[in-house]
């Protein structure tokens, strides 16, 4: 080293977080495996959910990690969300823990599991969040919830039913429950920013 210079201080390369996200109850398990960059505030994670099932952001959200509370936030006697803008993965030290849970609509009470699967480092080219993997689409918006998204299901597998016809023509002739299409998701993603 050099009389008068200074070492230069390395900066901790920013981690990545593989997660799995899984609709909690739904059988066949849909889920998606996402990496995300440590630094991504939560709200933007609320918004990456969105895109992943195919939501719309009608309805309210919540993040859960132990007795904390994230979303829009909300401070009365009974209950404290504190605002998901404000924190990032990284803030909650996600790397340490095993997750945390997103409830989204309330109505129908959607939860979404998040698991870290492992911490990992930014690859150079490689755009984030991206969705690696998945299996199945993602419940509808407004479906009725669990119940009655696994009765919907049944009803779809018999098109010639009163029942089977009606789901079909509500849903669109886009909905088919067992294809995950990551590129779909991945260009949405895309357009999200950072």
């Amino acid at each position: 080293m050099k009389a008068g210079v200074r070492p230069s201080k390395r900066k901790k390369a920013e981690q990545v977080f593989s997660l799995r996200l899984e609709v909690m109850g739904t059988t066949p398990r849909i889920w998606r495996r996402l990496l995300v960059r440590e630094s991504m505030w939560l709200s933007r994670l609320h918004d990456t959910i969105q895109i992943l099932f195919d939501w719309f952001d009608y309805q309210t959200h919540v993040f859960s990690l132990d007795d904390l509370r994230f979303g829009n936030p909300v401070k009365n006697d009974t209950l404290v969300i504190e605002d998901d803008r404000d924190v990032t993965l990284s803030d909650l030290d996600m790397g340490q823990r095993h997750g945390l849970v997103y409830h989204y609509d309330f109505g129908e009470a959607w939860q979404v599991d998040i698991h870290v699967e492992k911490t990992l480092t930014v690859e150079k080219g490689v755009r984030y969040p991206a969705c690696i993997a998945g299996e199945r689409m993602g419940p509808p918006e407004d479906c009725g919830g669990l119940e009655a998204f696994h009765d919907m299901l049944a009803c779809i597998k018999e098109p010639e039913t009163d029942l089977g016809r009606e789901w079909i023509e509500w849903l669109g002739p886009d909905y088919h429950p067992e294809v995950c299409d990551l590129a779909k998701i991945n260009q949405a993603l895309r357009k999200l920013g950072k």
